[in-house]
This record gives C-alpha cells, structure tokens and sequence, in this order.
C-alpha cells in the first residue's frame, strides 16, 4: 500500500460573513496518508500561497483533540468518517487515493460563517455565562475526603465535562440542536455536591440563553451521540430534561398545580 495519495478537494470558500459562498476544487498530489486533515489543509494553503492564492481560513489551537476548534464537516460528516476522533485527530489513511473530499464548516443559523471554514461559535459562550458555572463562595479548599462523591457519580460527571464545545452536536443534528452541548454542561456540576446550591437557576439560565441563540430542539435522532469526537451519552440529555422540569415545577408561584 503506497504511503501517498492523490485527492480532491471541494473546499467552502466565503470572503466574509456577509458575502456569498461556494465550493472551489484545488487538486493535492503525493500527500502523505500519516498526515493528518489539518496537516493536510496546511498543504493545500503553502500550495495557494505560491500561487498567489488567498488561503483557506480554518479553526484550529491545540491539534491534540482537547480544544475543539477544529471542527468542520467532511463529505457530510462533522470531524469526518473517523469515530471518537477530532478534525485535528483524523489522517489522510482514512482517505484512498482518487477520492473527492467535500469540506465545509458548520451548518447552523447560531453558527454564522466568519470566513470559508471558520464559524462564530460565541452562541456556546453566552450559554456558559448563564449559568455554566459555580460562582457561590467556598472558602479555603476542602480536604478531598471530606466530601465523598460515589465513585460512578464522579465517573458520570467527569464524562460530562469531557466536552470539549467544538459544536459538532449541533452541525450533525437536523435541528441544529445543543442539547447534547446543554445537557454535559448542566450534567458535569448538576451531579457533583459544588454544583446543587444553584442547580435549579443553573438549568433555568442556561436552557433559556439556549432557547434565545435559536438553538433547535431535540427530536431524539441520536446523531448528536454519533458525532461528538468525546462520545458524550445522550444519557445527558433525560438528565437536563429532569433538572429543567424539577427546576420549573419548584419556580411554580404557591398554590398552582401542575397541569
């Protein structure tokens, strides 16, 4: 098996947040199948460089699959055709030689195209300022025996905050849903003893700030699950739903009844 290939690209190109866009092909010859996709686009940009060619603007920090910038969709999967694996994490082996590769970036009306590949994703940001957070006052640190967290709840919250934010969620579903995204952030505090003094304002924020980015809404489809590079559970999501009805029964002003 030969260690270079020949590919295709179709790559989304878009001057600005307010122009028009469309898919240009670029030809890539003798990559390197141990490269990885954004190695890969690194390539293609020193090639349209030489050229005199504007590069292909695209997210990326760590290149270690922790950030989640780098997320863009390929041939209509988001982070690609690999499973559990970041943009960043993917390589040129998952690609055969002769093979068209489509790239775009995220789909979604919260995350509006800032240029060719690269989305604003600030809607996440302003969810987390809702109420993603503990902000009541501890004091010193506490011994860490003191308080003793059952070793499945804490292995259930550390999957939860294993997301990373990068929206792929939200870019797979057809809703353009952040569910998936709402419900480990919610899930990660709402399990751990920190995180139940502000449990109920914390739902109630954050699905509302949810709501008001023009997320849509979960129809079940699972794909959020399939296509989240840290394999969140959408076990998350029944849990936000139950934190969000418990919290909203609780708001009920004295002596309404639930209808």
């Amino acid at each position: 098996m030969s260690d270079t290939i020949n590919i295709t690209l179709k790559v989304w190109r878009q001057a600005n947040a307010s122009a028009r866009g469309q898919f240009k092909t670029y030809e890539l010859k003798q990559i390197s199948t141990h490269m990885s996709f954004l190695e890969m686009l690194d390539v293609l940009n020193e090639q349209l460089v030489r050229q005199g060619e504007d590069p292909v603007a695209f997210d990326h920090d760590c290149r270690e699959g922790i950030c989640g910038a780098c997320g863009v969709m390929i041939n209509g999967q988001a982070h690609g055709p690999d499973n559990g694996a970041t943009t960043c994490q993917l390589h040129m082996r998952k690609f055969h030689s002769g093979d068209t590769i489509v790239v775009e970036p995220w789909r979604a009306t919260p995350f509006p195209v800032v240029k060719d590949l690269v989305v604003d994703r600030s809607a996440f940001d302003r969810i987390i300022a809702a109420g993603g957070y503990v902000s009541v006052n501890t004091g010193n640190a506490p011994e860490a025996n003191s308080v003793p967290v059952p070793k499945d709840t804490a292995e259930r919250a550390m999957d939860a905050a294993a997301c990373i934010s990068c929206g792929a969620c939200v870019a797979a579903c057809k809703n353009a849903s952040a569910m998936l995204f709402v419900s480990a952030k919610v899930s990660q505090l709402a399990l751990l003893p920190q995180g139940v003094p502000e449990r109920e304002r914390r739902v109630l924020g954050m699905v509302a700030r949810m709501d008001a980015e023009a997320f849509g809404g979960c129809t079940n489809t699972y794909e959020c699950e399939a296509a989240c590079p840290k394999e969140i559970s959408v076990e998350n999501i029944a849990r936000l739903n139950r934190e969000y009805l418990k919290a909203t029964l609780n708001k009920r002003p004295e002596g309404t009844v639930a209808t």
